[in-house]
């Protein structure tokens, strides 16, 4: 979908939002520090930029008022940090940052906030004098989370995915709109079933849904958080969902 810059001094954490967002269909490059962030950005220009305040050599703010003043601040820069003070938090902001999200960030606030700035750049590229990028700023986005957690039921009712008027398939064979019929073993205790199903389920709709995480948890109606946990316990491969859309 988009190509993002992940910039943070901390392993754990780049790798972590770098696998949320590759399950959510973008390119992530990643960088430790500014000099690794500026080489990247030299290289091509990101869509949207990840950008820890707190760093080692050169801290987010300065880095993010390099970028305005020599005119590369041309993507929407969502600032990220567990230690900042608000006025850290304004002075990014006044700068050019689109956003600031507070360390630990939720997968929630984390997908809304660059679905958002994602949104920005699109609008962008559609209308430019509309967002006054000359300025350098673009609007920050509000913080508010999303609704509360919605837990998954234990067994999802066979019933319910038949379609008025359609014929009852066998037993252990569910057909499940356009697509093809799909074959469950009985003979197999109770739990080992049911995650036999949810897994078709969950698979279902993510290629329903072109792979997007976002589009699947308003479908099923999951909070993303739990989706996540739920895809990864069930072991579904995210990645081939992706690789069937190219």
């Amino acid at each position: 979908m988009a190509n993002i810059l992940v910039v943070d001094d901390e392993l754990g954490i780049r790798d972590l939002l770098s696998e949320i967002l590759n399950d959510e269909g973008h390119a992530v490059e990643l960088a430790e520090n500014a000099a690794q962030a500026r080489a990247a950005r030299s290289r091509q220009q990101p869509d949207l930029v990840l950008l820890d305040i707190w760093m080692p050599d050169t801290d987010g703010v300065t880095l993010l008022k390099e970028w305005a003043g020599s005119g590369q601040l041309t993507m929407p820069v969502i600032m990220m940090s567990g230690h900042a003070s608000i006025d850290t938090a304004v002075q990014a902001t006044k700068i050019g940052a689109y956003a600031f999200l507070e360390k630990p960030i939720t997968l929630q606030k984390l997908l809304k906030a660059v679905e958002q700035g994602l949104t920005k750049v699109q609008t962008a590229a559609a209308a430019p004098a509309s967002l006054g990028l000359k300025g350098g700023r673009l609007p920050p986005i509000g913080g508010s989370a999303g609704p509360a957690a919605v837990q998954a039921p234990d067994s999802l009712p066979l019933e319910s995915l038949r379609t008025p008027g359609a014929a009852v398939a066998p037993v252990g064979v569910i057909h499940q709109g356009p697509v093809a019929e799909q074959s469950f073993s009985l003979d197999k205790p109770l739990r080992e079933a049911r995650d036999d199903f949810e897994k078709a389920y969950f698979e279902f709709h993510l290629a329903k849904e072109g792979g997007s995480m976002t589009r699947v948890a308003e479908k099923t109606g999951l909070e993303r958080t739990h989706l996540y946990r739920k895809l990864k316990q069930l072991g579904v491969d995210l990645s081939r969902n992706k690789r069937a859309l190219g």
